[in-house]
């Protein structure tokens, strides 16, 4: 499995939540690693246009979108696998036919969105195998996609949005799964299971 280097800091808790669950798993920006993985996560924390930018650094905005083997975008990764984020009006890798937003806060819904949500299926997907519909996840964002035909999950914050995606070999969530406790553990397991 390959986690693709783009400086997010969430790396290290990720890729000891892998090595909990017996996961092989290299840190790498290189394409000849990441296309013959098994398996590809898109991690990442912070801004879009940033990570934007490390990815045509490393080479890798023509050969992500090409992947064929399971991909799992987490947080600011499944930002990167939309079209575009209003962030900094970064134009990002276009798996997802969509933007990422900013967050509109409310009264007791506070801008960044940090902790636990609750995360609701609304179609039946592998990643959510052996996970009750309304567990809860941990989150940290600022922008969100919208709720769009590829969402497989939602939360909420003042407005509904995309908690989790699939679109054809793509897999993504707003949440960080390496975070959240046992349901996170499990939801990582589904996506290793998936070929």
């Amino acid at each position: 499995m390959a986690i693709i280097d783009s400086g997010g800091a969430n790396i290290a808790s990720l890729t000891a939540a892998l090595y909990r669950l017996g996961a092989n798993c290299v840190r790498t920006a290189d394409a000849a690693t990441i296309r013959s993985a098994s398996h590809v996560i898109l991690p990442g924390v912070g801004a879009a246009a940033d990570g934007m930018r490390r990815l045509k650094r490393s080479g890798l905005t023509e050969i992500v979108p090409a992947l064929t083997q399971p991909v799992l975008g987490i947080c600011l990764g499944m930002h990167l696998l939309a079209e575009r984020s209003e962030e900094d009006a970064a134009d990002c890798l276009g798996v997802l036919p969509a933007a990422a937003r900013k967050l509109h806060g409310a009264p007791g819904l506070p801008v960044p969105n940090m902790g636990w949500c609750r995360v609701s299926q609304v179609a039946d997907h592998p990643l959510f195998d052996g996970i009750q519909s309304d567990s809860y996840f941990y989150f940290v964002h600022s922008y969100a996609l919208p709720v769009a035909r590829f969402t497989v999950a939602t939360s909420m914050h003042a407005m509904p949005m995309t908690a989790a995606s699939s679109h054809r070999n793509f897999v993504a969530t707003q949440f960080h799964p390496e975070r959240s406790a046992a349901a996170g553990a499990q939801l990582l397991a589904n996506f290793l299971a998936m070929r």
